[in-house]
Parts: C-alpha cells; sequence; structure tokens
C-alpha cells in the first residue's frame, strides 16, 4: 500500500528529519477531500494524564504528543463502542473520541481495561492534497493498521514493528540510523 487512507499507518522515513516527526508512526483518523487527520501513537508526552485532567488523580495514564496541531486538545482512541458515547468506530471496535465525562467516569470507577485507550494530546494534520504529495515524495511509507500495533507495542518499537510488518525490502531500513553522517 503506498497511499493514504483511513485506518492506515503513516511511518516515518528513517531518515526525516523533522523533529516533530523523526521515526514516527501516525494513525490516520480521517482522510478525504477536505484534508487529513491523524495522532502519532509513539511519541510519550511528559505528563500523564492525572497531571493535565482535573479529576483524574491517581491515574497516571501516559499520554502521547498526536502531533504538532492543536496542543491544547485532549483526542483519545479507545475499544469501548458500547460504553462511550459520541465515539466514531474506525474500525471493529477501535474508535475515535466520545463523551470525555464518560470516559472519566469509566477510568474512575475501574471498568474499563485502561490498556484499551490511548490519551493524545494536539494531532497531526494535513491539507488538501498535501499528505498525498509527501507520500509521492517518500516521506512516508503506509500500511494497514492493526489494534496490536496501537494497544499493544511499547511505544519505542511502534516504529521498528510498524516497518517489520511491511516486509520485504522494507526490513532493512529499521537498523538506519537516524542521521547517517554520524555514522
Amino acid at each position: 500500500m503506498n497511499s493514504a487512507r483511513e485506518n492506515s499507518l503513516l511511518i516515518a522515513d528513517p531518515f526525516l528529519k523533522d523533529e516533530n516527526f523523526v521515526r514516527s508512526v501516525i494513525f490516520l483518523c480521517s482522510h478525504n477531500e477536505e484534508g487529513s487527520f491523524g495522532l502519532a501513537l509513539n511519541k510519550k508526552f511528559e505528563y500523564t494524564i492525572d497531571q493535565l485532567i482535573p479529576g483524574l488523580a491517581s491515574f497516571a495514564l501516559p499520554v502521547f504528543v498526536g502531533g504538532p496541531v492543536g496542543l491544547d486538545t485532549i483526542h483519545f482512541l479507545h475499544q469501548y463502542p458500547e460504553l462511550i458515547p459520541d465515539s466514531q468506530t474506525l474500525f471493529d471496535d477501535l474508535c475515535w473520541g466520545g463523551d470525555f465525562e464518560k470516559i472519566k467516569e469509566l477510568v474512575i470507577s475501574k471498568t474499563i481495561d485502561i490498556n484499551k485507550i490511548k490519551f493524545f494530546i494536539g494531532y497531526s494534520g494535513w491539507s488538501e492534497g498535501q499528505l498525498e504529495k509527501e507520500i509521492e515524495e517518500k516521506t512516508w511509507l503506509t500500511c494497514s493498521a492493526k489494534r496490536s500495533l496501537i494497544f499493544e507495542i511499547p511505544p519505542e518499537n511502534i516504529w521498528k514493528q510498524s516497518v517489520l510488518e511491511l516486509g520485504g525490502e522494507y526490513e532493512q531500513i529499521i537498523n538506519y540510523p537516524i542521521d547517517p553522517q554520524l555514522n
């Protein structure tokens, strides 16, 4: 797959120098004629959710930097379409967003498995045609998203595992240095 689609992963080229996206893997939640919206899966934020959201004290869940846009917004992916109203189901039971007060209630009551929800500050966005151009320039590799890559793989291994999912000729790039001039 070498094109952008909703529910796909954008895997940063190993030599991408943009500090916002070095070795990033972006889950593409929305992609249409108006533009694209995604969340970086593997860039941990310096604060946990309890430090950002009043009422979630003692729930030190990790937060990820979804991207450089809208750093005053919180987004989330989860696997609870039946419990969280206003969620947008992306595929299977993987959902984006929903009623945040309900999320807080479910976390506090320990009704949900906290390993089936992922919080993000900010997002990655592209205007109409911008992402297609970046893919054409080979800034991003693409593959189908899998729930396991989003929720089960440790963040520091997501880029490498995503590249391995591509297989074949791509497997060799997992060992490339970030800056080949330093090699």
